[in-house]
């Protein structure tokens, strides 16, 4: 069973920071079809789209793990 993160406060920094997912996944270099796939847990990010992501938000890399790797339990 592989790990299932929760993107919840992923979602809200990209709503306040970009107001869309497309806007966010344009701005970090993706498709939006691509980011659909990582905030499903499909895919995993990859270190330069947070990397990107982390400067776009104007946060420092110590907050990556509570943004990009917090588990979630219970069914996906």
């Amino acid at each position: 069973m592989s790990v299932v993160f929760d993107f919840s406060k992923l979602k809200g920094l990209i709503r306040e920071h970009c107001g869309s997912q497309a806007v966010f996944a344009e701005k970090i270099g993706i498709s939006a079809t691509s980011l659909y796939d990582r905030l499903g847990n499909r895919v995993p990010f990859d270190t330069v789209e947070i990397d990107r992501a982390m400067k776009l938000f104007g946060l420092p890399d110590t907050a990556i793990n509570e943004i990009f790797f917090v588990k979630k339990y219970g069914k996906p």
